[in-house]
């Protein structure tokens, strides 16, 4: 489906690469060097059996491997989507558990309506107010993403705490919400009024009790949202002028450059996998009704 996507696409690779006044002949000739005018089945064949081993095949305007822009994309994304999960994953669950613990009080409603209320926002309209405010009239953090060459660990985090910033405030609502509702659920439940009445403390009951039944529901939603985070920031990454692997799927989708569009669009899809397995993993760890494999 990724590759027939990319070739459903419409326009000329070769017009694409060479531009709209180029010669017939030779389009043409770009377009039989580069190997797009051999069968659908022939060029699918081409592609797929060089990923599997390892070779993506190399750029239509690069006219590089697309291997390596793909890996540095990839690493870029992946900076980005770490930073946004350090951020909202604990202040998302801390705001829910509060939440839940002020239910139906001034603060409940505070955090879910607020959260809610900022996360229907589109990315580029926070990520443009954060730049007005942050960037421009406080001038506390950087408006682009790109950092200087040879830049450090602290540098290159110092310059990705604006763009995570839009992604935080997207993804608090979900996540505190999820939490919020497990919490309400497990503080509801039988086994938590058992542990009241034995006369556990408090903190005790919450910690040990509450919160490792009601996060098993967040778990599946920060799951689902990786994907999002790691292909999906088109916006984000434009607005910024980051070069992660969004921006790198929406260039060539716009160059026709066919080999980077669906190595990048198949990579974020074993990104999305991978994660989803994880997740899968942890909630039958968390959870010991869940057995790999259980018995029926």
């Amino acid at each position: 489906m990724v590759f027939l996507g990319g070739q459903v696409l419409p326009g000329n690779v070769g017009r694409a690469i060479l531009g709209p006044f180029a010669d017939p002949r030779a389009v043409d000739t770009l377009n039989h060097t580069l190997g797009v005018d051999r069968p659908l089945l022939t060029q699918y064949w081409s592609w797929i059996s060089g990923f599997v081993q390892g070779d993506m095949g190399t750029s239509y305007v690069l006219r590089r491997p697309v291997a390596p822009e793909v890996i540095r994309a990839l690493g870029n994304s992946l900076k980005l989507a770490a930073v946004a999960f350090a951020l909202v994953v604990p202040i998302g669950i801390l705001g829910g558990v509060v939440a839940a613990l002020n239910l139906n009080r001034p603060l409940d409603r505070i955090i879910s309506l607020g959260g809610l209320s900022v996360t229907v926002l589109p990315e580029f309209v926070t990520g443009i107010i954060l730049i007005l405010i942050f960037g421009v009239w406080l001038r506390w953090l950087p408006i682009s993403a790109a950092w200087p060459r040879d830049a450090g660990f602290f540098t290159q985090l110092y310059y990705l705490i604006l763009p995570s910033l839009p992604l935080f405030l997207v993804l608090f609502g979900y996540i505190a919400r999820m939490a919020r509702a497990g919490m309400i659920e497990a503080l509801d439940s039988d086994y938590t009024r058992t542990a009241v009445l034995k006369g556990l403390p408090w903190r005790t009951v919450i910690w040990r009790h509450v919160l490792r039944n009601a996060l098993l529901p967040t778990i599946t939603v920060i799951a689902t949202q990786t994907g999002y985070l790691i292909g999906g920031l088109v916006v984000i990454e434009t607005l910024f002028r980051y070069q992660g692997i969004g921006s790198l799927i929406f260039t060539a989708a716009r160059g026709k450059d066919f080999p980077m569009l669906e190595s990048g669009i198949l990579t974020i899809g074993i990104v999305y996998a991978v994660a989803t397995l994880a997740a899968d993993f942890l909630y039958s760890v968390l959870n010991p009704r869940i057995r790999l494999g259980g018995e029926q």
